[in-house]
């Protein structure tokens, strides 16, 4: 393929992802992401990943695209928008109400962006015959650094991807294929001296600007972390009951963004208004009804009733207490222990004196028990 042809099939290619509902394309080289590697070398070195073990075990395939696919030679990143239609920040003062992250409001993204790459690939292979791949966000692919190679933005100081045209809303994928295309240019780095998304973080989870401790992160606190959240952490998560979308809402490139054109995307009313009330009283078989088809599902009921059960303790709102004292006998340890300090932030002294002597009797559970002894603590 000649150079023209090369530039008419980029120009066909970027057509065919728009119509395919993708609101930014570019193409890059496989070594593109090769002076991120370091960092995240570092990240892993460090521990940060937190419970996220597959990002270790894959990572020489991150870290370098031809070890995923040695005869790859362009790498096409693209985003599709999924931009909300109000500031997500307003949501954290409705205290009796779970909070979850913009980007969970809809359908699973995984599955629909998958689907669009899929699309794209195919007429990609069939106008051309070369091989092609495609990558969600699953895969180990180090799609943020790509992505601004490629022109679609700039890791900001959260580590984000953020974008002139789109701010902090862009779900991003990739399709690899042997054909030789023309690259983009990078995006330069817009951030300057602003330090928004760093400051406003609840938990401190970033050690420094381009730098993120996950382990600290109310996002995989609540999403990817599996066992119980520390205690430093409950009072900062608010009524955040599934991610935090604070460091991405608060960056001034937002001004400029819009709300997703993509009617998958867009919150369905259960689900975007989230009575805690009505969530702590999810079963299994409630919760998987309920979430269907939402990447919520996948944290599973005992994970997503733990982080509800904190917001609820925060919430100062005493009357959610009649739906949280039964948790206490609840199945799962993750769900009682948490359940004992919902009860400690809202029940009087009496009354908490009286349920933690009826409910110690019958505690097996070490960190269910160690969460009782701190009931009567000085």
């Amino acid at each position: 393929m000649n150079p023209t042809e090369a530039r008419d099939l980029k120009a066909v290619l970027s057509e065919k992802a728009r119509a395919a509902g993708f609101d930014a394309i570019g193409i890059t080289r496989p070594g593109a992401a090769k002076e991120s590697v370091p960092h995240f070398r570092e990240f892993l070195n460090l521990g940060r990943q937190g419970d996220m073990h597959w990002l270790s075990e894959k990572a020489d395939r991150r870290a370098d695209p031809l070890v995923l696919w040695p005869e790859v030679k362009s790498l096409i990143l693209l985003g599709m928008n999924y931009g909300p239609d109000e500031n997500p920040l307003e949501k954290l003062r409705l205290r009796s109400h779970g909070n979850i992250s913009c980007y969970a409001h809809g359908r699973d993204y995984h599955d629909l962006v998958k689907r669009r790459l899929k699309q794209v690939a195919r007429w990609l292979h069939g106008e051309t015959g070369a091989g092609v791949k495609v990558f969600v966000d699953t895969a180990p692919v180090l799609e943020k650094p790509l992505a601004a190679s490629a022109g679609l933005g700039w890791q900001g100081k959260h580590t984000n991807l953020v974008s002139r045209r789109y701010g902090s809303w862009l779900f991003l994928g990739a399709i690899f294929t042997e054909i030789p295309l023309p690259f983009d240019v990078p995006e330069d780095n817009h951030c300057g001296t602003c330090r928004a998304c760093l400051d406003i973080c609840p938990t401190r989870a970033f050690p420094g600007p381009y730098q993120l401790d996950a382990r600290r992160c109310i996002s995989y606190l609540t999403i990817e972390h599996k066992g119980h959240i520390a205690a430093e952490f409950r009072k900062p998560m608010g009524n955040r009951i599934y991610g935090c979308d604070d460091c991405l809402a608060v960056c001034p490139w937002n001004k400029w963004a819009q709300a997703a054109r993509e009617a998958a995307f867009a919150p369905s009313t259960d689900k975007y208004g989230n009575a805690l009330a009505d969530l702590l009283r999810l079963d299994d078989a409630a919760f998987r009804l309920r979430f269907a088809g939402s990447p919520v599902k996948r944290t599973g009921r005992d994970r997503f009733v733990r982080n509800c059960l904190i917001a609820a303790g925060n919430s100062g709102d005493a009357s959610l207490l009649d739906v949280i004292l039964p948790l206490l006998r609840d199945a799962s340890p993750l769900v009682r222990a948490m359940a004992v300090w919902a009860v400690r932030q809202l029940a009087p002294a009496p009354r908490l004196a009286a349920v933690r002597e009826h409910c110690l009797m019958q505690e097996s559970d070490p960190e269910v028990r160690a969460e009782w002894d701190e009931v009567m603590a000085p």
